[in-house]
């Protein structure tokens, strides 16, 4: 086992590298650092978190967790202990955060706490990963723990707690839901940020997209193929009209979560991608190099991200974008075409984006 730039840990069947002093810029989708950005920008949402952070149950939340859960160290649930301790090495982690199992049928994790977090992985969630898809499930929780989201996904659990007791108070709930939907898409972003940690940690592709198969399908994986579940994200992203971009926004809106699918995508591709590959091979920004971080740059790299969004995305909305920012003349016909799932010329579009009715495979 050796500590330097791209060293290895040796685990049960084979070797992972690990990443000393690595910053959470390594890993951290674009999107997740502008949406905290805009997050912070909300009006009021300053005042409200600053009130929250001395009016929040932390103590009581520890306690109950501590009384009600199972504790995972070394006595208990020691192979998550292992994984756990493995997972904040490989990130440098300095302090292990406690972690606890919970009585739970639904796969679930959070990792929660405003002064330090909190890991807590449901059974359901246990009893559902093999040893190397819970391997990447931890390292998702380590890696919001590594980035600092816990405290705002804190806020997050509350305020949705709290939004609705006062839903019956006239304009009580309309202040608090904002807020709520700005944490919400935060947090989405969040999770494909979390994604690539557990990637970084696992180092293994497809025990990651196993995971993320049996979240949405169950444990049922001799029925499900890695390929087939990919091109559902595909087919999701490019299929309808604009009313069915319209539906994809107003589905997701209620969601911490992104659609399962769509994580599935994103994460193979940044693992297909240069960035991925520089991080195995030792080049990754430093936690100490954190405090010289230009905000320009954050602001650069996330409206690259959107720019390259728009440019590649084959959802019609995207492609009205697209038309309307290379000067597309006509934006009502354009928005009527679209709409309609009308192409250019008049026909009907199919689901591979031709003329006419649904294709067949030859």
């Amino acid at each position: 086992m050796t500590n330097g730039t791209g060293s290895t840990e040796d685990l049960p069947g084979r070797s992972r590298r690990r990443f000393p002093g690595i910053s959470s810029r390594a890993y951290e989708h674009p999107a997740d650092r502008s949406a905290l950005v805009a997050l912070r920008k909300l009006s009021g949402f300053d005042t409200v978190f600053k009130a929250l952070s001395g009016l929040l149950p932390e103590r009581s939340m520890r306690l109950l967790f501590l009384s009600d859960s199972v504790r995972v160290d070394d006595e208990q649930f020691a192979h998550l202990y292992a994984m756990l301790r493995d997972a904040c090495y490989i990130l440098d982690l300095e302090k292990v955060p406690p972690m606890y199992v919970t009585q739970d049928p639904r796969p679930n994790a959070m990792c929660i706490g405003l002064d330090e977090p909190i890991i807590v992985v449901t059974t359901g969630l246990v009893e559902l990963l093999d040893e190397e898809e819970m391997r990447a499930a931890i390292g998702h929780e380590v890696g919001h723990a590594l980035s600092g989201h816990a405290v705002y996904r804190t806020v997050l659990l509350f305020l949705t707690g709290l939004a609705v007791k006062v839903a019956w108070i006239p304009l009580g709930n309309v202040a608090i839901m904002a807020i709520v939907t700005a944490l919400r898409e935060w947090f989405r972003k969040s999770e494909l940020s979390a994604d690539r940690a557990g990637l970084l940690v696992g180092q293994d592709l497809q025990a990651s997209m196993r995971g993320l198969m049996k979240i949405a399908g169950g444990n049922h994986l001799h029925e499900m193929n890695v390929d087939a579940f990919l091109k559902q994200a595909d087919e999701y992203e490019a299929g309808g009209d604009l009313r069915d971009s319209v539906l994809k926004i107003l589905n997701v809106l209620p969601r911490s979560h992104p659609f399962t699918t769509v994580r599935a995508a994103e994460l193979r591709r940044w693992a297909s991608g240069r960035d991925y590959q520089r991080i195995v091979d030792g080049h990754y920004p430093r936690r100490e190099d954190d405090k010289d971080t230009s905000v320009y740059e954050s602001f650069r790299q996330s409206a690259g991200h959107y720019s390259e969004t728009v440019r590649t995305s084959k959802d019609p909305l995207m492609g009205l974008l697209r038309d309307l920012t290379d000067g597309a003349g006509d934006l009502g016909g354009k928005l009527r075409d679209r709409f309609a799932g009308r192409t250019a010329g008049g026909g009907a579009e199919g689901p591979d984006g031709g003329a006419g009715g649904p294709q067949t495979a030859g």
